[in-house]
C-alpha cells in the first residue's frame, strides 16, 4: 500500500484535491472499479468528479464507492448509465476485511483520492483517512507556504 499510484503508464482522469486538505491520509491502496462502457468513455474525456465521494464496506464484505459523479455519455442511448450510481470496487477479500476493520475505528473513513488509467483499466486510489481539525488545516497551510517561500529564496539565490 503506497501513498500514490505508480507513475509509469498512468493517465490521471480526476483527483479529489479537497480530500488532501480535509483529511490526514493514513494509508492508501489501488483498487479496480466496476464500470459500464459509457462511464469509461466519459472518464476518458475528463468529465468525472470525486467531490463528496466516499467508500464503504457492507456486511458481505463488498467495497462500494458512493457519490462519484460521472455524467451521462453525450452520444449514449437509452442504456446510458445513472450518473450517481453506487459502484463496486474490486479488491481482494483480505483487503476488504482490513479496510472494514480500519474504518470501524473511530474517526476513520475511506476516501477516493484519484481515478486514473493503468494499462487501459480504470483504477481508483483509495485512502484510509482521519479528519483534520481547523488548527491542523491552518498548520498545513503554514507549512506549505513556508516551503514555497524557501524554494523561491533558493531559486533567487542561484540565479
Amino acid at each position: 500500500m503506497s501513498g500514490s499510484p505508480p507513475t509509469s503508464g498512468i493517465k490521471t482522469l480526476t483527483q479529489n484535491r479537497k480530500a488532501r486538505h480535509d483529511y490526514v491520509i493514513l494509508d492508501a491502496l489501488e483498487a479496480g472499479i466496476a464500470l459500464v462502457g459509457t462511464e469509461v468513455k466519459v472518464l476518458r474525456e475528463g468529465k468525472g468528479s470525486l467531490v463528496g465521494a466516499y467508500a464503504s464496506v457492507d456486511a458481505k464484505g463488498n467495497v462500494l464507492l458512493h457519490n462519484v459523479t460521472i455524467p451521462p455519455y453525450d452520444f449514449g442511448n437509452r442504456f446510458n448509465h445513472d450518473s450517481l450510481r453506487v459502484r463496486h470496487l474490486l479488491v481482494h477479500k483480505s483487503q476488504a476485511r482490513k479496510l472494514k476493520a480500519q474504518v470501524e475505528q473511530k474517526g476513520n473513513t475511506l476516501v477516493p483520492l484519484s481515478l486514473y488509467l493503468s494499462k487501459g483499466r480504470v483504477k481508483v486510489e483509495l485512502a484510509i483517512c482521519r479528519g483534520k481539525s481547523a488548527p491542523d488545516k491552518r498548520e498545513t497551510i503554514k507549512r506549505r507556504d513556508a516551503n514555497r517561500e524557501a524554494r523561491r529564496a533558493i531559486s533567487r539565490h542561484f540565479r
